[in-house]
């Protein structure tokens, strides 16, 4: 059993649900650490004061906010818990919406929600209606001393609580140059739509996340093994093939043609009957030159 975080409850209407709060997701990064390349030391960090490059005490650093330039407000641990006296321990619903409502881009942290104090039934309860009416619940809930917009969602035997980011905390995309929405506006044809259409059907397939795997780090800590094992430097492959990587040229992309290659690398097909023209051109070229370069030489 993972430590919980804090117990508490659910609270929507008149229904109380007791509840512990549990991480869901974990860090799964390599850790390297900083090393003394002449000593193989570790490097650690200190607090240095910025002005004068001294090293300060963790009892003489608090908490401010810069207000203006140089002046800054100094808040206390109390008096930040102060200002927010509504109890941490509540997850209180505000709105049931659809899932589909809420944009990829708003998910941040998921968490494990388990009943406690014989819970389970009104738990279960919960989790059984939001699965019925396809809802999930908008909630606020404050974690450590952060509140967070939450959505609340079942997910198998589980409700998960996932913290949502704030508006504020979206970067616009005014200052992105993007396409103009709409296929016209885009200058999307409908052959390009229609292959872009097929290529989309032939590739879709059930989520499975046992499926996926992070190739970098398999590729790193491979390398590690090995260097540790035999003592000596292996190069790490790239994850890019090289038809990937791309290559100089022009920087047009015949987007049709792509969606073509795609179509039949999918399907196992041969080469394109529209390519062989081209292809023949191509091998005419090869030759003219072979032929007008062995005049030169001779």
């Amino acid at each position: 059993m993972p430590h919980s975080l804090w117990k508490g409850a659910i609270s929507f209407g008149l229904v109380h649900i007791p509840v512990a709060l549990y991480p869901a997701s974990r860090e799964d990064a390599i850790d390297f650490d900083w090393l003394d390349k002449r000593s193989m030391d570790p490097v650690g960090y200190k607090r240095i004061n910025k002005r004068t490059g001294k090293e300060i005490t963790k009892e003489n650093i608090v908490k401010g906010v810069k207000y203006e330039d140089d002046r800054y407000v100094v808040l206390s641990d109390d008096e930040i818990k102060k200002a927010y006296p509504k109890t941490t321990q509540t997850i209180e619903i505000e709105a049931f919406v659809k899932a589909t409502d809420i944009p990829f881009v708003h998910l941040e942290r998921p968490y494990y929600l388990g009943p406690i104090a014989k819970g389970e039934k009104v738990y279960a309860l919960l989790r059984e209606t939001l699965l019925a009416s396809k809802r999930i619940g908008i909630a606020r809930v404050v974690i450590q001393t952060k509140e967070h917009l939450a959505a609340l969602i079942p997910v198998g035997p589980a409700l998960m609580l996932n913290t949502l980011r704030w508006p504020s905390e979206i970067r616009p995309w005014d200052e992105l140059k993007l396409p103009a929405e709409g296929a016209k506006a885009a200058g999307l044809s409908e052959r390009e739509l229609t292959m872009a259409s097929q290529l989309v059907d032939d590739m879709s397939a059930d989520f499975d996340p046992g499926q996926y795997s992070d190739k970098f780090r398999d590729a790193v800590m491979s390398l590690i093994e090995t260097k540790a094992q035999a003592g000596q430097l292996s190069e790490v492959k790239s994850l890019e093939t090289a038809e990937d990587s791309g290559g100089g040229g022009s920087n047009v992309i015949d987007l049709t043609e792509l969606l073509k290659r795609s179509l039949n690398k999918g399907q196992g097909a041969g080469p394109d009957k529209a390519s062989k023209p081209a292809a023949k051109k191509a091998t005419a070229k090869t030759a003219a030159r072979k032929t007008t370069a062995a005049r030169k030489r001779a």
